[in-house]
C-alpha cells in the first residue's frame, strides 16, 4: 500500500468542503426562484390575468381566479337571451374611455348610437374611474390594476377578457371601439347578419403602418393589423382562441400601438389576419383631418356609405352627427310611405274602388285598411295625393296659364319667374341638385361589387328644373365615368339622362306654446292633421285651443320708447299706441324715457300730452321717466330696462314706427325667455314727396317696392324678456350719438347661447322722417348716417324715372365726374 501523504488528505477535505458549499447556494437559490414565481403569480392573479394552468383551457377563465371589478349598470340578459335566441344578443360593443371623457365623450356615445345597438354596450375605463353625474345610467367597467395612460395595451388586452368571461356565450360578435367613433347600428346589424359568426374573423380597415413606420412594427410581409380608430370586430370565435393568451400577448409587445399588438396576437392564436378588403376604407371610415373631422357639411358621399365615422372629438358633433343620421332614417322612412301609398293606388284603380271612400274602406268586416282614425296624426295620408304614379306628368294642366316652365340650370340658373333672367344657382337650389347626383349615383353603384364595375359623376352639363303641387321635377345631362374592374378592363366616359320626380310627403304640423310642444293628450284632443287642413279644421277654436291661445296673448309687452323732442311725431306714436292697444285692452305698458332736446323746447308739452292721455284712460300704465345729461339711445334704454322685472317682456322701440295688434301678437309668440330673442325686420318707407304726390294720402301700410324696403340692416327694433336683456350683457353705454348700439347687441346676442328670430313683419312700419347726420358723429357711425339717408331716398326704379326725366342731373353728374379726374390728374 501507498503512504498517505498531507497533500492527498487536504485534496479530499477540499472536495467534500466544495460539495457542501456548491449544494447550499443551489437550494438557497433554488428557493428565492421558488418564491419568485409564487409572488409572480399572486400577482397575476390580483390584475385579473389567467395563471398558466388555466392556458389549457379554451373555456371562459374561471371567475375565482380573477378580480372582479367594480361594474355599474351593466346590462342584465336573461337565461333565454342566447346566440341566436334574440334580436338583442347580435354584437357587444366595448368602448375605451378615459376618466376625463366619461362625462363628454363617453356620455355622448351611450345617448346617441349607443342607445340603438342590437345588443349591448359597456364602457372600459381605468380603476379609480366613476359614474358620471350627469349620465348615471352609464354602464362602466373600471378595470382592475389599469390606468389612462398612453398607449392602452393593457386596457384593450383586459377589455377583450372581460367580455369573454362575462359574455362569451351570449352574443356573436364583439365590436372594440374607442369613444371617438360613431356607428351606424342599422347598418353595422345588416352587415353583421350577412356574415358568418362561427368562423373565426377579425373584421376592421387593414393596415401596415404608415410610410414613416414600415418595416419598423415586427409585421412579416404577409401580416397587417385592424386599425383602432374606425373600430374592430372580432367573431366570437376569434375571442374563444385569443383570450387564454393574453398574458403571452401582454408580455410580448412590439410596438407602443395597441392595434398593431391586437393584429399580432389574433395572427399568432386564431390564424387569421385583418380582412383585406378596399370596401373597409369606405366601410369603417377614418378622417384624417383630425379634431374638424366632421365638424363642417355632412352630406357627403363618405359620410353616407360608411357604418363607421371616425374621429368625433367634440361630444356636440356627436349628436349633430346623431340627429343627422336620425333625419336620414326619416327620409327612408317617407320614401318607404310613398311607395305602399303608390301601391294602395294602384290596386284601387284595378279593383275600381273610389278614392274618397278610401279612408273608411274596410277590406273584411270590422277590419279597416287604415286602423286609425282620418283626422288623428298617425293617419298615412291622403293616397290621393301621395299615392299617385311616378312621372314628370304627374301634374296635368287644364288651361294654359297652368302650364309650368322649366328653369334652366348650367353654370347660371334661367328663370321666367324671376325679374333677373339670369342669375346665380342659390344655395338651396346647388344643395337640391348635389343631393340629388348623390343619391342617383348610390343608386346606380348599389350593385358594382357584384357587376365588377363602379360609375363616378364627374360633372352635371346642364339641366332642367321645375316645381308643382306634387313635387318637384329634375333632368339633368350627367358626365359619367364607367370603370370596370373585373374580367377585361374598361375606363369610358359616357353622357346620361337623369330624369328624377321629388314627391312631396305631405305636411308635418306640431303645434307649440311658448317654445314647448302640447302635451300628447292634448294632442288628441286637438286632432291636429294634415286632413284638418283639407276640410278647415285646422286650429280649430275649441276650448282646449283658446285656453292655450289666452296663455300666449296674456303676456304683458312693456313698451321702452327712448325720446328727445320730435313732438309731432310723437303724437302720432300716442295716436297710434291708443288705437291699437288702449281702445282694445291689449295687455302693453308704455314706459317713455323723456330727454331734454338741444333745440326744440317740448319737454313740458309731451308731458301734458301724456298726462292727458293716462287721465282719458285711468286703467292704463303709461309712464315717464326724465333723463338727464345728452340724449343716447343705449343709455335711454337701459334706464328703461333697469326698471322692469325679469320676467317682463320688453319692446324696445322707436318713436317713429307704426304697429298694429298683428304685430303685436308676433311678438308674444316669437319671443321666448332663455331661448329666442325676436328682431322683427321692418318696412321702411322712402320718401313720400319723392315716390308719391305731395297732395296725395298714402297707406302706410302699402308693402311695394316703390313704397319702401326691408330694413335689413336694422336692429334697433327688438322683444325679448328682461332676463335676457342681463344675460346677454345689454347696451354698450360709451357709444354716444346716432346709431350703431343696435348692430353691437345684436352681436352680443348672436354670441350668446339665446337663439335668434329674425323675420319681416309687413305690420311693423318706419315712417319716413328727415335723416339728420350731425358733425359730432363718428366716422362709423357718420357712415352708417349717411347710408341711411341716401337709402331712405327712393328705389332703384323711382330714381331711374327721375334721371331719365331729367336729362340735366345726368349731364350735371358727368361735368363733376370729369372735374373730379381732371383734378386727381
Amino acid at each position: 500500500m501507498g503512504e498517505v501523504t498531507y497533500r492527498s488528505a487536504m485534496r479530499k477535505r477540499r472536495g467534500l468542503a466544495s460539495a457542501v458549499l456548491g449544494l447550499t447556494v443551489g437550494l438557497v437559490f433554488g428557493l428565492l426562484i421558488g418564491g419568485y414565481r409564487i409572488l409572480v403569480s399572486n400577482n397575476l392573479q390580483r390584475s385579473g390575468w389567467p395563471s398558466s394552468s388555466s392556458f389549457s383551457t379554451v373555456s371562459p377563465t374561471p371567475r375565482s381566479l380573477i378580480l372582479e371589478p367594480t361594474v355599474r349598470n351593466m346590462p342584465k340578459l336573461s337565461d333565454d337571451e342566447r346566440i341566436n335566441s334574440s334580436s338583442g344578443s347580435l354584437v357587444f360593443v366595448g368602448v375605451m374611455t378615459a376618466k376625463k371623457y366619461l362625462d363628454t365623450r363617453a356620455k355622448a356615445v351611450y345617448e346617441t348610437w349607443g342607445k340603438e345597438l342590437p345588443g349591448k354596450i359597456a364602457f372600459f375605463s381605468s380603476e379609480s374611474s366613476t359614474v358620471p353625474e350627469n349620465c348615471p345610467d352609464l354602464p362602466l367597467v373600471p378595470l382592475p390594476r389599469v390606468d389612462d395612460s398612453y398607449p392602452p395595451q393593457k386596457k384593450s388586452f383586459m377589455m377583450l377578457q372581460y367580455m369573454w368571461n362575462h359574455y362569451g356565450d351570449r352574443f356573436e360578435w364583439f365590436f372594440r371601439a374607442d369613444d371617438d367613433v360613431y356607428v351606424r347600428t342599422d347598418r353595422l346589424e345588416n352587415f353583421l347578419r350577412s356574415v358568418d359568426s362561427r368562423k373565426p374573423m377579425y373584421i376592421g380597415q387593414a393596415g401596415r403602418g404608415n410610410s414613416e413606420e414600415f418595416g419598423l412594427l415586427s409585421l412579416e410581409y404577409d401580416e397587417n393589423f385592424c386599425m383602432g380608430g374606425p373600430g374592430v370586430i372580432l367573431s366570437r370565435e376569434t375571442l374563444r382562441r385569443i383570450v387564454p393568451h393574453i398574458k403571452y400577448c401582454l408580455q410580448h409587445l412590439y410596438t407602443t400601438h395597441e392595434d398593431v399588438e391586437l393584429g399580432r396576437c389574433v395572427q399568432k392564436y386564431a390564424g387569421i389576419p385583418c380582412t383585406w378588403s378596399y370596401e373597409m376604407q369606405s366601410i369603417l371610415y377614418h378622417n384624417s383631418s383630425g379634431d374638424q373631422a366632421f365638424t363642417g357639411n355632412l352630406k357627403r358621399k363618405e359620410v353616407h356609405r360608411a357604418i363607421t365615422l371616425h374621429p368625433i372629438k367634440t361630444s356636440p358633433y356627436m349628436y349633430r352627427l346623431h340627429n343627422y343620421m336620425r333625419g336620414l332614417k326619416v327620409q327612408d322612412l317617407q320614401q318607404e310611405k310613398i311607395k305602399l301609398q303608390r301601391d294602395i293606388y294602384t290596386m284601387t284603380k284595378e279593383l275600381n274602388i273610389n278614392l274618397d271612400h278610401l279612408k273608411y274602406y274596410q277590406v273584411a268586416d270590422a277590419v279597416p285598411l287604415f286602423p286609425v282614425n282620418p283626422y288623428s296624426e298617425n293617419y298615412p295620408g291622403d293616397t290621393e295625393i301621395l299615392g299617385v304614379p311616378l312621372g314628370l306628368r304627374t301634374f296635368k294642366p287644364t288651361i294654359s296659364d297652368e302650364v309650368i316652365p322649366w328653369d334652366f340650370i348650367s353654370k347660371s340658373e334661367y328663370s321666367l319667374a324671376d325679374f333677373n333672367p339670369r342669375r346665380r344657382i342659390h344655395s338651396d337650389i346647388k344643395e337640391g341638385l348635389e343631393d340629388i347626383t348623390r343619391e342617383v349615383m348610390a343608386s346606380i353603384n348599389a350593385c358594382s361589387r357584384q357587376r365588377g364595375r363602379v360609375v363616378d359623376e364627374r360633372s352635371a352639363l346642364y339641366g332642367y328644373r321645375r316645381v308643382n303641387s306634387y313635387g318637384a321635377d329634375t333632368i339633368l345631362d350627367l358626365l359619367l365615368v364607367y370603370r370596370k374592374y373585373r374580367g377585361k378592363k374598361v375606363t369610358l366616359p359616357v353622357r346620361r339622362h337623369i330624369y328624377l320626380h321629388q314627391h312631396f310627403t305631405g305636411l308635418e304640423i306640431r303645434e307649440v306654446i311658448n317654445g314647448e310642444g302640447l302635451k300628447e293628450d292634448d294632442q288628441e284632443n286637438e286632432e291636429r292633421s294634415v286632413q284638418n287642413l283639407s276640410h278647415g279644421r285646422f286650429l280649430d277654436s275649441n276650448s282646449k285651443s283658446r285656453k292655450n291661445m289666452n296663455i300666449v296673448q296674456k303676456k304683458i309687452i312693456h313698451f321702452i320708447l327712448p325720446l328727445s323732442g320730435r313732438y309731432e311725431v310723437f303724437q302720432r306714436f300716442l295716436q297710434n299706441y291708443e288705437e291699437v292697444c288702449l281702445t282694445t285692452d291689449e295687455k302693453t305698458e308704455l314706459l317713455v324715457v323723456l330727454y331734454q332736446h338741444k333745440v326744440e323746447d317740448t319737454l313740458n308739452k309731451t308731458i301734458d300730452l301724456i298726462e292727458q292721455l293716462k287721465y282719458k284712460y285711468r286703467s292704463a300704465s303709461i309712464n315717464v321717466i326724465l333723463g338727464s345729461g345728452e340724449f343716447a339711445r343705449a343709455n335711454a334704454l337701459h334706464e328703461g330696462v333697469t326698471k322692469m322685472k325679469d320676467e317682463n317682456l320688453l319692446l324696445f322701440i322707436d318713436v317713429d314706427i307704426v304697429f298694429t295688434s298683428s304685430a303685436l301678437h308676433r311678438i308674444r309668440l316669437n319671443t321666448l325667455m332663455s331661448k329666442q330673442i325676436y328682431f322683427p325686420i321692418v318696412f321702411s318707407e322712402y320718401d313720400p314727396k319723392i315716390v308719391y304726390e305731395s297732395s296725395k294720402k298714402h297707406d302706410k301700410y302699402d308693402i311695394t317696392e316703390i313704397a319702401g324696403y326691408w330694413r335689413q340692416f336694422g336692429f334697433g327694433i327688438v322683444s325679448l324678456y328682461k332676463k335676457d336683456y342681463d344675460v346677454v350683457g345689454g347696451f354698450d353705454l360709451s357709444i354716444r350719438g346716432w346709431g350703431k348700439e343696435d348692430v353691437v347687441f345684436f352681436e352680443k346676442v348672436v354670441k350668446s347661447k339665446i337663439k335668434i328670430f329674425r323675420a319681416a313683419d309687413k305690420n311693423l312700419i318706419h315712417v319716413f322722417h328727415d335723416v339728420e347726420c350731425g358733425k359730432e358723429l363718428s366716422d362709423t357711425q357718420l357712415s352708417m348716417c349717411m347710408g341711411t339717408k341716401a337709402d331712405t331716398y327712393a328705389g332703384l326704379e323711382t330714381l331711374a324715372k327721375i334721371i331719365y326725366e331729367n336729362p340735366e342731373y345726368l349731364k350735371f353728374a358727368k361735368e363733376k365726374r370729369l372735374k373730379l379726374t381732371k383734378a386727381g390728374s
